[in-house]
Formats: C-alpha cells, sequence, structure tokens
C-alpha cells in the first residue's frame, strides 16, 4: 500500500516575525498607540526603502521594506522613529501638489526626533547615531544647517538610510478630511505623562488597564498635580495614608502631615467634598513646604501649629483654593501677619484659647514630628520642599494662574535662597567678633627674605605680647557622657581651622562635665587633642562661663563659644558669645547669642 507524500513544512518568514514584534512594542505605548497609522511590507513597494527600514508618507503609512532582517528592538526604534514624524507634524496631510523637504529639513526633523526618544526611550536606537543632539526646534536647526551644512553626524539620522525617511503625497478631496496627528499624539502624551505622574504618587498600579474609582482626596491630589503649578510638585512627592484605625489611633480628625515621611494622613471616614479636599490637602502640604514644624524653635509647638493654621488658611482662601471645611480656624484681622506675629497675639488670649482646633483635633497640632509608618528615604529633605515650591512658583506665575498672596510669595522666595551651612556661619561670627592681630616690623629681629640681596637686613615681622593677648576667643566645651563625639569634632576642626586663618595663636579653653576644668591658654591647632569626653551625668556650664568672666587674664572684649548638645543649665553670658549645638537639639533657654547648628 502505497503512502501519501508528506506536507512540505511552510517556511518560517524570520523577517516578518522581527516586524511584527517590533510592531506590537511600538503599538503597546499608549502615546504612541494613539497616533493612528498604517504599514506597508509590500513586494515592489515604491517608497520602501532600500538600504534602511521605514519610510513615513503624509498619508499615515509606515512603509517597510518586506526582505530586511533586524531585530525587534531595532524595528521597535524606527518604526517609533517614523511614528513621531506624524505626531510632531513634519509630514502633514494637506491638498494640492507638495514640495518635498530638503536636506536640512530632514536632518533637522530627525535630530529633533531622535533627541525626543532619548527621553522616550522605545526599543533600541542604532550604534551609528550620535549621543547629543543640539538644542533648538525644527525650524532653527534647519535655517542653521541650510546656512552652514548639515554636519556630517546628522546627515544620516533618520530610518532610510541614504533616502529621506519622510515622504509628502497628494491628499485627495474624496477622502475626507485630513487626520491631526499632532493633536491625538499631544493629548495621549498628556495622559501617559499624568498616569505616570500617577503611578509615581501612588495613585495608579499601571500605565494602562482599568484603575478602581478614585476616592475623593486622591481626585484631589492628582488635581494639584495636573492643574495647580504652584504646588503640583509637592503634590507628586506626597503620600496619601488614608487609614481609618490609624487614624482614631493617634487622633487625627480630618487630616495630619509628617514632612520628613512625605505622608500626609487623611481620616477615610470623613464626608467631604472634591473641593473641601483640595482646600486640606494643599492646608497640609503648606504646612510640610514651609517647615512649619522646623520654625517653632522655643515656642509652644500647638499654639505655633495653631498659627500657622491661621495664615495658611487665609492664604487659602485669598488664593480660592477649594473650599475651607467647617471649623478650620480663620481670622480677617490676622489677615498679612505672619505666623511668627499671630503666635504672638494669639498666645495672650485666653478667649481664643478656647476655641482652637487643628484639622488633627482640638489640642493636637496636624504637623506631625514623627511619621506614623516607615519614613520615606528623601536625599535631600529641604531641596525637595523647596525646590518644589520654588518651581511651583515660577509655572504659577508664568501661566498667570492668578494672583498670590504676598506673604505666601515671601516666604517661598525666602526658602528659594537657603541660609548658609553652620560652618560658614560660624567663620562670619569669627570675622565681626574675633580681631586679626596686627603685625609689626622691626629691625630688631631683621629678616633676610630676599635672595637677591642677602646681604641687606630687613624688617622682621612679629605680633607684640599686646597684639596676642588682645586677639582671642573662650571655648566653654560640654565633655559630658552624652556629648557626641562626631559634633566635637567638626566644631573643633572648624573653630582651628578659622581662628588659624586668623592668626589667632591661641584660645582661652574650660572643659566642663560636672565641675570646671580650667586648661588656660591652648594653641588653637591643640584643642582637639586635649579634650577628653567623661563619663558623669549632667552637665553645668556656668560654673565655666563665670571662671571666663572673673578671670583677670581674658580680655573683656573676647567673645566666648560655648559647645554643647543642649542637655545642660541655663546659661547667663554677660559678653559676646555663640553656642554650636546639634542639628535639631534645643537648648534649654532662651539663647541671646547665635545658635550653629552642626550638621
Amino acid at each position: 500500500m502505497s503512502r501519501a507524500p508528506a506536507r512540505k513544512a511552510k517556511k518560517r518568514d524570520v523577517a516578518a516575525e522581527a516586524f511584527a514584534e517590533g510592531l506590537r512594542l511600538v503599538r503597546a505605548n499608549p502615546a504612541l498607540a494613539a497616533v493612528e497609522f498604517g504599514t506597508c511590507r509590500a513586494e515592489g513597494c515604491e517608497l520602501a526603502p532600500r538600504d534602511g527600514l521605514v519610510v513615513v508618507d503624509s498619508d499615515g503609512t509606515l512603509h517597510a521594506h518586506p526582505d530586511r532582517l533586524a531585530d525587534p528592538a531595532a524595528w521597535a526604534w524606527a518604526l517609533a522613529h517614523a511614528v513621531l514624524h506624524l505626531g510632531f507634524g513634519h509630514v502633514p496631510s494637506a491638498r494640492g501638489r507638495r514640495v518635498q523637504p530638503d536636506r536640512a529639513d530632514l536632518a533637522a526633523r530627525c535630530a529633533v526626533v531622535n533627541r525626543f526618544l532619548l527621553g522616550f526611550p522605545v526599543g533600541r536606537a542604532p550604534d551609528h547615531l550620535p549621543t547629543g543632539y543640539p538644542d533648538g526646534d525644527e525650524e532653527r536647526l534647519a535655517a542653521r544647517w541650510r546656512r552652514d551644512g548639515v554636519p556630517s553626524a546628522y546627515e544620516r539620522c533618520g530610518t532610510a538610510g541614504s533616502a529621506p525617511d519622510q515622504v509628502l503625497l497628494e491628499w485627495l478631496p474624496w477622502r475626507g478630511a485630513p487626520p491631526d496627528w499632532q493633536l491625538a499624539f499631544a493629548a495621549a502624551l498628556t495622559r501617559t505623562v499624568s498616569a505616570a505622574m500617577d503611578m509615581a504618587g501612588g495613585r495608579r498600579t499601571s500605565l494602562d488597564g482599568e484603575e478602581p474609582e478614585q476616592r475623593p482626596w486622591q481626585r484631589a491630589l492628582s488635581w494639584f498635580v495636573s492643574s495647580y503649578p504652584l504646588l503640583g510638585g509637592i503634590a507628586a512627592g506626597i503620600t496619601l495614608v488614608a487609614d481609618a484605625e490609624l487614624a482614631r489611633a493617634h487622633g487625627i480628625s480630618v487630616a495630619a502631615v509628617d514632612p520628613e515621611a512625605g505622608e500626609i494622613y487623611v481620616n477615610p471616614l470623613r464626608t467631604l467634598d472634591d473641593e473641601e479636599w483640595r482646600f486640606v490637602l494643599a492646608h497640609e502640604m503648606l504646612h510640610a513646604a514651609l517647615r512649619h514644624g522646623d520654625r517653632c524653635g522655643t515656642r509652644d509647638p500647638y499654639l505655633f501649629n495653631v498659627a500657622c493654621d491661621y495664615v495658611v488658611n487665609g492664604w487659602l482662601r485669598e488664593m480660592q483654593v477649594g473650599t475651607m471645611p467647617e471649623g478650620l480656624l480663620h481670622d480677617p484681622e490676622l489677615a498679612g501677619l505672619s505666623a511668627e506675629e499671630v503666635y504672638d497675639r494669639i498666645a495672650g488670649d485666653l478667649r481664643r484659647l478656647r476655641r482652637l482646633a487643628t484639622l488633627r483635633g482640638r489640642g493636637l497640632g496636624d504637623v506631625l514630628g514623627a511619621p506614623l509608618g516607615a519614613p520615606r528615604d528623601y536625599v535631600d529633605l529641604d531641596g525637595f520642599y523647596r525646590r518644589g515650591l520654588a518651581q511651583g512658583l515660577d509655572l504659577h506665575q508664568h501661566h498667570e494662574r492668578g494672583l498670590l498672596p504676598a506673604g505666601l510669595v515671601e516666604e517661598i522666595r525666602a526658602l528659594d535662597h537657603p541660609p548658609l551651612p553652620w560652618d560658614a556661619q560660624l567663620a562670619r561670627w569669627f570675622d565681626e567678633f574675633v580681631p586679626r592681630p596686627e603685625a609689626v616690623r622691626s629691625y630688631a629681629r631683621p629678616s633676610r627674605r630676599q635672595a637677591a640681596t642677602p646681604g641687606i637686613p630687613r624688617a622682621g615681622r612679629y605680633f607684640p605680647p599686646e597684639e596676642v593677648a588682645r586677639c582671642t576667643f573662650g571655648v566653654v566645651l560640654d565633655t559630658s557622657g552624652s556629648m557626641d563625639r562626631t559634633l566635637l569634632g567638626k566644631a573643633l576642626g572648624a573653630i582651628a581651622s578659622y581662628a588659624a586663618a586668623r592668626d589667632v595663636p591661641a584660645a582661652r579653653v574650660v572643659f566642663c562635665d560636672a565641675a570646671p576644668h580650667d586648661a588656660g591658654y591652648l594653641p588653637v591647632t591643640e584643642i582637639a587633642g586635649r579634650v577628653r569626653v567623661h563619663g558623669r551625668g549632667g552637665t553645668v556650664l556656668q560654673p565655666g562661663i563665670d571662671l571666663l568672666q572673673r578671670a583677670d587674664d581674658f580680655p573683656p572684649g573676647a567673645p566666648v563659644l560655648v559647645i554643647t548638645d543642649g542637655w545642660c543649665d541655663t546659661l547667663r553670658v554677660r559678653r559676646e558669645h555663640a553656642y554650636l549645638v546639634p542639628q535639631g537639639r534645643l537648648l534649654p533657654f532662651t539663647p541671646r547669642g547665635p545658635v550653629f547648628r552642626v550638621r
């Protein structure tokens, strides 16, 4: 019995499979998929490139070489390049005879598309392309290259090899109105960027797919990202935590913010509309961005929080951001005052104190001192808030989004110029209060430093004893067991370097823990080597201050530097003085001299 001949297996088309995979990668991008385009891989296509991959025409068709072998990533990049020509309006549809773009136009448009793809990667770019592209739009680049010639690096930046990758065709009237690829791409790109920002802020789980309906506080935060540039940058980096149990455990009536963690805690059981949630979130973001928690100083934290509430609520009502919920603090008589001025007023108003309540509740501040959950890892917290507000203010004013309160603009501008670091402030303090000794030249100590005339004696330079005694300062060091050795190292290193730079030969040093220890005058470069941290209990610094003030050999005009970790007694210093304390630590009294906070 004869067997039927086996059917011949169909030959695999590797080029078609790679092209299809590259096309799939392009259509998976939401912004590129919004641009309607067709593809052509027909044999004998007149527009298909001979030594390239893709040519795009003004009908919205991508003509690919039918037999070209390339991996899917290379096809994806070439197809994305061609689609962006449509989205950027490089090959617009029009009726009538068309004039093809010249070499300068073709190179400039391809350079702009490739520059965009560097930050919007799709597939893999060819190796022969340059890694950087000049600034400027297509028209400006084309005009420059038409005048000076197209640089060789940009002559073959397209996807058709040596041939043009953009072809203009006549749009036939019977086909109706030509499509607007630019509008479709711009709208899709806006949606994609907004979705990416929502993902970064934890408001979405993916760029595509159906998302669950947003809660009102989530919609309010998204509104700031997309529609309110002043706080959009802050809102993009803030995380909303809506947990009823967490709110109940910490007494959060409506909302609270932790600037260190970059989190706003909202009570999901409170019923507020979208406009009210916008007001609440803007209120908390301004608390965090203006660093109200760190500006409290020695004031009562809750009363200062209340004072900031009066100021922030007044600004938000003036800017018409959302709707202020019932029961929040607002007094038109306090308009135009700073938080510090409002604090001074309400601190002595007993009738007002009885009805004060923040968004967290009565008697509780809504600016938290510690995160309720795991803190977020910000590289530079001050920089994040300062940069977000400064850029938001510039965008708000550039787009003329409305008038802003003068007090808010003043505070944002002040934040945009951060204070000097502690060591620079200490250097200025030395320049102001520690005089530089003036050298005297005398033939009593001749110097022969000029090699050209070694036989001629010259006046020598030296510091008289009275100058040495006049140009000095005192250092009172907390050497108790609670003192941080890192703080001591940084402070003493800065003191030694600045004193040496000013030719100060010695400083009067007193070590203090439970009792003062007078070390006398020490060379400034040797102070750090003499310090010994003792493991005793509390620190009493006032006897050390008194020792310096009563010392006959300590000039009455010499200033005093007090280095402590803040765990000390109340000090009374009757001469010019300053304090060096760790960052975030408060002194147990109101200092009358400057306080340099060592980081």
